[in-house]
């Protein structure tokens, strides 16, 4: 080791002096354009209902969406991921809310396009297991199998009827073979061009979900392995995104985040599309728990948390802190 007068004669320590130093030095920020809001509209509530599994997290009306879609507007945060929760007695076999016009999720896309405009990415997620009486993914074959094929004329479906609602994003994200390919034509035959697939690209099935169970009013039966990734899988991943960019993917995702920042690194050095990554409910929840029980200074976990997300390749974030985080940023 080269020294120049005294020992050590490299001082790494230098650059990380004061607060204006480390800040000009610093190789990863955050930004409020970074991230996505994804939030629960609920059918049939007169008051916004708090998920127990997420603490600060609710089922909204359609009143208190519009609410959150403004106040994420003024906070720079670019998008909202909009997932519906129908009444109970409307789903069904086929997730017929899905694709119903009038259906929780593509009526609130109608409002918080008309709330928002074009000043906020309004986004939908593309799946059946909000609407099916079953709580999976797709369409069950007569042995209680999800059928890959009945699935995906379903999902063309849904992505007609969500861009008609004023979706400027559809984000399949059932793990179905094909989907971003049926989805893209079905966009296409009705002239819709301009809406993008975020694509659903990376999706494990994953123990982190957990609280998103009760956010969604989940039915789930059984377990969602058949179509969800192996958690132990990497070159899996890689052939998924391959296939999705093929496909016509716009954008791609890596899900979850946290546990899977390797999978997100390898993803981001290969590909030439912006990607996103989504810090599910269970990484909410974790942090909030231990936050709310002293363990942590929750809000330097939460940007501690998005750092390193961002730091391993995510262009955007979709996380539940979205606007709380990008009110921070503006200031500081």
């Amino acid at each position: 080791m080269t020294t120049y007068g005294s020992f050590p004669g490299t001082r790494p320590r230098r650059l990380r002096s004061n607060p204006v130093m480390r800040r000009m030095v610093a190789e990863t920020r955050l930004h409020p354009a970074d991230f996505i809001l994804p939030a629960f509209v609920r059918e049939g509530v007169s008051e916004p209902v708090l998920i127990t599994a997420m603490p600060g997290v609710v089922q909204h009306t359609r009143d208190s969406l519009k609410k959150a879609a403004a106040e994420a507007v003024a906070a720079g945060v670019s998008g909202i991921m909009l997932f519906g929760v129908p009444e109970e007695s409307k789903k069904d076999a086929l997730g017929t809310p899905g694709t119903d016009p009038d259906g929780i999720l593509q009526v609130a896309l109608r409002d918080v396009r008309a709330e928002v405009g074009d000043d906020l990415l309004v986004m939908s997620d593309l799946c059946l297991d909000e609407t099916t009486d079953h709580g999976h993914c797709g369409v069950l074959d007569a042995e209680g199998r999800v059928d890959n094929d009945a699935t995906l004329e379903r999902y063309a479906e849904m992505a007609q009827v969500q861009a008609d609602a004023g979706a400027h994003v559809v984000g399949p994200s059932g793990m179905m073979d094909g989907q971003i390919g049926v989805v893209r034509d079905a966009l296409d035959q009705i002239g819709r061009e301009d809406v993008a697939i975020l694509a659903y690209t990376v999706k494990y099935a994953s123990a982190f979900y957990g609280p998103f169970r009760e956010a969604v009013g989940s039915s789930l039966q059984g377990d969602r392995k058949t179509y969800q990734q192996d958690p132990g899988n990497v070159r899996e991943s890689l052939r998924e995104l391959a296939l999705d960019l093929e496909e016509g993917a716009d954008m791609v995702m890596v899900k979850p985040a946290g546990p899977y920042l390797d999978i997100l690194a390898r993803v981001a050095d290969t590909v030439d599309v912006p990607v996103a990554a989504y810090q599910i409910s269970g990484e909410y929840s974790m942090i909030e728990a231990a936050a709310e029980r002293g363990w942590i200074d929750r809000d330097r976990a939460i940007m501690e948390a998005l750092t390193g997300i961002r730091r391993a390749g995510a262009r955007n974030i979709l996380t539940y802190w979205a606007t709380e985080a990008a009110q921070k940023l503006k200031d500081q």
